[in-house]
């Protein structure tokens, strides 16, 4: 088993590295998938009360065997839930779905600035983290001005921003301010929703290292010290994707993937985008 180095948060919770996204994933597969993900090392899994498939996380883990304590769980708040006291609530239905005493991470999905207030959400999961019932709380899709507005309203630095990151959209900047302020970035879409598998710089980097385009994109997600955790439902693949640890990228391989940046998002814009389920 590859050992996954950890990230220790602002608090001085740690991290997995590498997690097991289940975005996308149908409910019915999930449990299997989670299931083979424990099965191959991961220890950290990645899910969102969106995704629908919250409870079926939790069932994978508990049918794996491994202790609760040994795997980093991670949920996001829905969109249609920022006001405080529904917030508190929907929390307390992840909780319930999952038949878990805790969450190692809860975030805010999206900031969501023509719905709410997110400044009052997340001084809901400002209460949620003194309960002692989640280990961290942070933000997903936040911008540097979000954060800045957190930063002078709240008390609480977020401690992660699960944002877009990929080498079409390398978000270097808001990497920096997230840096800058001890928040750890985590990227999702981190393959560019598959685009990137045949592109002209990174298949010949594959093909020399005698790796999957797949393993060379996620391993330059590594090096750049991002928390990164692609989702499969193939055994193969979930395998693959763990298998990140066992070689490098040179300091040429990661300039020229990271050159490939041209402003290329593949999700909303987080300024714009205020759809609730």
């Amino acid at each position: 088993m590859n050992a996954v180095p950890n990230v220790k948060l602002n608090n001085g919770v740690e991290i997995p590295q590498l997690g097991f996204g289940v975005f996308q994933i149908k409910a019915e597969e999930t449990r299997a998938a989670t299931l083979e993900a424990l099965k191959v090392g991961y220890r950290h899994i990645d899910t969102a009360e969106m995704y629908g498939n919250e409870r079926e996380v939790a069932e994978g883990i508990r049918d794996s065997g491994i202790a609760r304590a040994d795997v980093f769980v991670t949920s996001k708040l829905n969109n249609g839930f920022h006001a405080h006291d529904k917030a508190l609530t929907a929390f307390d239905r992840s909780l319930e779905a999952m038949k878990f005493d805790y969450l190692d991470l809860f975030l805010i999905h999206w900031p969501l600035p023509g719905v709410g207030d997110f400044v009052e959400t997340w001084q809901a999961l400002e209460e949620i983290s003194r309960s002692g019932r989640v280990r961290a709380i942070g933000v997903s899709n936040f911008q540097a001005h979000h954060i800045e507005r957190l930063a002078a309203e709240t008390t609480v630095i977020p401690a992660v921003n699960q944002i877009e990151i990929h080498p079409y959209f390398t978000q270097d900047d808001l990497r920096a301010f997230d840096r800058e302020h001890g928040i750890a970035t985590e990227a999702w879409s981190p393959i560019a929703q598959g685009q990137v598998l045949d592109d002209p710089t990174i298949v010949p980097i594959a093909e020399r290292l005698s790796r999957t385009p797949a393993q060379v994109t996620l391993r330059w997600h590594i090096q750049r010290g991002e928390i990164v955790f692609p989702k499969s439902t193939t055994p193969k693949r979930i395998a693959e994707n763990f298998a990140l640890f066992d070689f490098e990228l040179t300091d040429e391989d990661m300039a020229a993937i990271t050159a490939l940046h041209r402003n290329g998002r593949r999700g909303p814009n987080p300024d714009e985008f205020n759809w609730i389920p």
